[in-house]
């Protein structure tokens, strides 16, 4: 027995979006590739024609939070209404006059730490959908990657279960040269390999794919399994017990909250006295320094020849990627460095830069998430999307509900016929991962983790079949 999906009619959602600025122009573009019905809202024309001259979406002049202009950007028939000035409050105040006017999904962005205890609160008591925060989001995945420095960048699946760990193959490692098939004969450590890039190429790979050093490769398995494959390969890296932070902005002072339940000790250079203090009284476990962290006497005197990771945090991205290159030349272990400007991001990877963070990145990956679970049909759940390699391939994840309609359930994955580069990276059946084989089969309540090309636009389980 075999399937072959029929064709879909493709779903356009109405998309509103208020603010043209970093992250609204990036929705915009990333959105109406994917081919839906965008509407941009903004206070400054030039913005505005700009955006509808290069992109194929309709623009709006004025206040977002006005009724007037909600009404003539059509947002009572839309249905995804996207806050995203710089401005918390105005997010807020919009959102709220657009679920009145008939939105209906709302989302928020609020990046002020003194709304952060009361997210859930102003979600729920508003209506709102969604609220994103970039910075914490931001802070979040750098945490992820310091408790676990091996990686370039560490994604989780499956409430944990899974993680996906983009590593770069050393010079003279016994990766070096290696077939993906010999994998499981030369290790005792079970991982599947499921994308590489290689200068600008990405693979997603078979058994016959050769690894080369510098390949940057993306490991999917358990916490445990990546841990032990990484010391078998002479890869891993031990935990980190220093880390300085330069800049005490928003994505800084969350970050240090988080390390600050660790045993890291957590050090913080920011040039404005003022903060400096705020961050004193809020951060307690924290040394504070008031100081220019991009200043090689300060860094020094600071102690970063002995540091364990270095985070930059600037506002300039020039000057993050400097002290990481910096940092690096001083043997720190660990360096991650924020960048705003997403042009840059695929650059980085030439000049040999650690790990990058982008909060326009992430935020847009979230949101896009969200807009692709909307789509969801019965039967299939949309859990997770995480952008690789340079935006070229999407991780997503899918849970298979109990729909006996599904026309590839318990049909051996040999006999399903799959669009190109597309790889089931796991199987999760019962709480155990699977690596799957010809033999294996999709069953209700499995959670599947699949990698494919992001042109590809997997918005449910069926795409992936022919």
């Amino acid at each position: 027995m075999s399937f072959h999906r029929k064709r879909r009619r493709v779903i356009c959602i109405k998309i509103v979006i208020v603010g043209e600025g970093k992250i609204g122009a990036a929705l915009a573009l990333q959105l109406s590739q994917e081919n839906h019905d965008v509407t941009i809202i903004d206070n400054d024309p030039d913005v505005v024609e700009h955006a509808v001259d290069t992109l194929d979406i309709l623009g709006i002049v004025g206040n977002g939070a006005s009724y007037n202009v909600q009404a003539e950007a059509g947002v009572s028939k839309a249905d995804l209404f996207i806050a995203a000035t710089s401005s918390d409050e105005l997010n807020i105040l919009s959102c709220l006059v657009a679920k009145k006017i008939g939105a209906c999904h709302t989302i928020a962005r609020v990046r002020n730490p003194d709304y952060s205890n009361q997210l859930s609160f102003l979600k729920r008591e508003l209506g709102l959908s969604m609220i994103v925060n970039p910075e914490y989001e931001s802070a979040v995945e750098m945490f992820r990657i310091l408790r676990f420095p091996s990686a370039i960048k560490l994604d989780v699946f499956a409430k944990g279960k899974v993680e996906m760990a983009e590593i770069s193959v050393p010079q003279k490692n016994i990766l070096d040269g290696l077939q993906i098939k010999s994998l499981p004969s030369s290790f005792k450590t079970r991982v599947l390999i499921c994308a590489v890039s290689r200068g600008e190429e990405l693979f997603i790979p078979d058994g016959n794919f050769t690894l080369r050093s510098g390949d940057k490769i993306h490991i999917t398995a358990s916490h445990n399994a990546i841990t032990d494959f990484l010391k078998e390969t002479g890869i891993y890296k031990e935990g980190l017990k220093s880390v300085i932070i330069v800049g005490g902005g928003k994505v800084g002072f969350y970050l240090a909250q988080l390390l600050s339940e660790t045993n890291i000790k957590i050090k913080i250079i920011e040039s404005d006295e003022k903060k400096c203090i705020e961050l004193s009284e809020a951060l307690p476990k924290c040394t504070i320094v008031c100081g220019d962290g991009t200043d090689q006497t300060v860094l020094r005197e600071e102690g970063i020849d002995g540091c364990d990771a270095l985070i930059s945090l600037t506002g300039i991205d020039e000057e993050n990627i400097i002290l990481s290159m910096y940092a690096s030349r001083a043997n720190v272990k660990k360096t991650i460095a924020k960048i705003n400007n997403t042009s840059l991001l695929e650059m980085l990877g030439a000049i040999g830069l650690d790990s990058v963070i982008s909060p326009i990145k992430i935020t847009t990956d979230r949101i896009v998430r969200y807009v692709r679970a909307m789509h969801n049909s019965e039967g299939t759940t949309f859990n997770t999307l995480y952008r690789i390699i340079n935006d070229k391939a999407e991780a997503l994840e899918f849970t298979v509900s109990e729909d006996d309609s599904l026309p590839f359930l318990n049909i051996p994955l040999k006999d399903l016929h799959f669009i190109k580069n597309v790889l089931i990276a796991c199987i999760i059946k019962n709480g155990r991962i699977i690596y799957p084989g010809g033999d294996n089969t999709i069953e209700d309540g499995d959670t599947l983790i699949i990698v494919a090309p992001t042109d590809k636009y997997i918005k449910e389980l069926n795409d992936i079949f022919q």
